[in-house]
């Protein structure tokens, strides 16, 4: 082998030390979030600006916070996402900005009515998590009153989740009003744990549910690998929240105790829940708040080392 010569050892050795500070930025980056996985929003809470045709700014906003994945909401079954119809034309916009989108919510009207379409727009996105908010509502009751009401509905959305297996897509299910209620003294969320197949239904958990007695750590090493996703927000379980406006619907099932606040402000043990989801089989997170909560939020996560 020729001998180096001493400006080609210096040329190497900066070559190798720029190399080396690219992969020790990139460890940072990685090692400045929870699980070592991209921080990530649900855009339900900023749906106004996707409506208003200015997905391109909430991307850059939020991607300017520290998100490196969004989730969305389907442009067939949300109204205010159908300005994002042409979905390979979304995965562009994502590419664009450095972001990209593997899981996203669709109505249960959608998926009864025309799961194809949904299927098919979400591989044109690049989804490959299909979630549904909650089983209630439409052909279901929005509360179930008995045990039998709940294995109808699992068996509707197990046959669903075949559909979708087949078609190379990951089914998946929110903890809403139906979820989070009673029938029989018995826990409807316990009871579709045990219905639903586990190989063609992960679960999404809404982390302020915790208002309602339902703590994310418990259910993730209770039940391991049944979950694939996070919803994030805190609740402060000692704070009062304030009455809601005259004429306001009662929230029903949804309500709790507690005011909800920005990750790590509230009442939630985010070292212990980031830990026992590595047991429940937890692939990624979207904080689903507000953008200034939203700021707040990847802040917070941002110093977590889990």
């Amino acid at each position: 082998m020729a001998a180096m010569t001493r400006r080609e050892f210096v040329k190497k050795s900066g070559t190798d030390l720029a190399l080396a500070g690219m992969l020790a930025a990139g460890a940072t980056r990685l090692a400045a979030a929870p699980l070592g996985l991209p921080i990530g929003s649900q855009t339900y809470p900023h749906r106004t600006m996707i409506r208003d045709g200015d997905f391109a700014g909430l991307l850059k906003a939020l991607s300017d916070l520290g998100v490196g994945e969004i989730e969305l909401c389907s442009a067939i079954g949300y109204a205010e996402f159908k300005p994002l119809a042409d979905g390979k034309e979304v995965r562009k916009v994502l590419s664009d900005h450095g972001m990209r989108c593997v899981s996203g919510h669709f109505s249960m009207r959608e998926l009864r009515e025309g799961q194809a379409a949904s299927i098919a727009w979400a591989k044109d996105v690049g989804i490959t998590q299909m979630i549904t908010a909650t089983l209630g509502g439409g052909n279901t009751p929005t509360i179930p009153t008995s045990i039998d009401e709940v294995k109808k509905a699992a068996d509707e959305y197990n046959k669903i989740a075949d559909v979708a297996a087949r078609a190379g897509i990951q089914q998946g299910l929110h903890n809403e009003g139906f979820e989070v209620s009673e029938v029989d003294g018995k826990r409807t969320y316990d009871l579709l744990l045990d219905l639903l197949d586990p190989k063609l239904v992960k679960f999404q958990f809404q982390m302020s549910t915790i208002g309602r007695g339902f703590v994310a750590a418990d259910y993730f090493a209770r039940y391991p690998g049944r979950f694939f996703s996070m919803h994030l927000q805190d609740v402060d379980l000692n704070a009062t929240p304030p009455p809601p406006p005259p004429g306001t619907p009662a929230r029903g099932a949804g309500s709790g105790r507690g005011v909800q606040t920005s990750v790590g402000k509230g009442s939630i043990d985010w070292v212990k829940t980031f830990e026992a989801a590595k047991i429940g089989g937890v692939k990624n997170y979207f904080v689903e708040q507000s953008m200034d909560l939203t700021k707040e939020s990847v802040a917070f996560l941002k110093t977590l080392k889990v």
